[in-house]
């Protein structure tokens, strides 16, 4: 396949542990895992997790839970996508500590049962059952139906324009990967998104644009073959608003984002230019 014996295994342990080439797309501290990155995706599991680790004694799983967000702590480029291996095995403890307040509750209720007494107030069980419910449903719904959701309806909106005809070419000022692309576009028109491929001893494209938009604007507009539409985030529309203006381009949607910035500065809105005579 690459006209040469490669082993992928060993061409990722050099890249990624022995030349630290991950470090390219960014880097976060050592302990990120632990106290950000996976915290943030077992979520409001995480107490039901420590218990269930604690009450079951299951040291192999657990260890290997540990073994992954210690192997994966010594890489200065973190992601959660990188850990998600293990994160089933997490909620399988948290379903064990569940499972365990259960026979707790059954136990008292054949002692309160003797007794004639009726409790009226929900079990530990269903209590950790609505508390699990009420601060996940709302984080799921908001995170898939709202938050950074501009980039998907920016190209639903390219993708209708292109079928009738009103779209020829599009460039993507913004950092590279930012919006889906072909798969949701269902046109076979050209597009052009920044690059951000690694290389040695000089930014890529994305890095450059995100440092001085104007000034690489100005040097890509140079040899570019001029698109019809140019789709970008806010926070750099404002530094380029003159330059977008002056190549005959204008604003013709602007579709809502995020309320909150993630890695960058705020990114509020995706916003679609098109040429005045397009």
């Amino acid at each position: 396949m690459y006209d040469s014996w490669v082993l992928v295994p060993l061409n990722f342990l050099k890249f990624n542990f022995l030349s630290s080439g991950g470090d390219y797309y960014g880097t976060h501290k050592w302990h990120w895992y632990f106290t950000q990155g996976f915290t943030v995706m077992v979520f409001t599991f995480l107490p039901f997790c420590v218990a269930g680790i604690i009450k079951s004694k299951y040291w192999k799983l657990s260890g290997l839970i540990l073994w992954v967000l210690g192997l994966y702590s010594i890489l200065g480029h973190k992601e959660f996508r990188f850990v998600l291996p293990v994160l089933p095995i997490s909620l399988i403890f948290a379903g064990y500590s569940l499972a365990a307040l259960e026979e707790r509750g059954s136990r008292n209720g054949e002692k309160k049962r003797s007794s004639c007494i009726c409790n009226k107030w929900p079990s530990r069980k269903q209590l950790a059952i609505f508390f699990l419910l009420a601060s996940n449903i709302p984080m799921a719904l908001y995170m898939n139906l709202i938050h950074q959701r501009g980039a998907e309806d920016a190209m639903n909106y390219l993708s209708k324009e292109a079928a009738k005809g009103k779209v020829k070419s599009i460039v993507f000022l913004m950092p590279c990967h930012a919006t889906p692309y072909y798969s949701t576009l269902h046109n076979n028109l050209p597009m052009r998104f920044l690059d951000c491929a690694p290389s040695k001893g000089m930014p890529a494209e994305s890095d450059r644009f995100m440092m001085d938009p104007v000034s690489f604007a100005v040097d890509f507009a140079k040899n570019w073959s001029r698109p019809s539409h140019i789709v970008l985030f806010d926070s750099e529309e404002r530094h380029l608003k003159d330059f977008l203006v002056s190549h005959s381009f204008r604003e013709v949607r602007r579709f809502f984002h995020a309320h909150f910035k993630v890695d960058r500065d705020l990114q509020a809105s995706v916003v679609v230019y098109a040429m005045t005579d397009s």
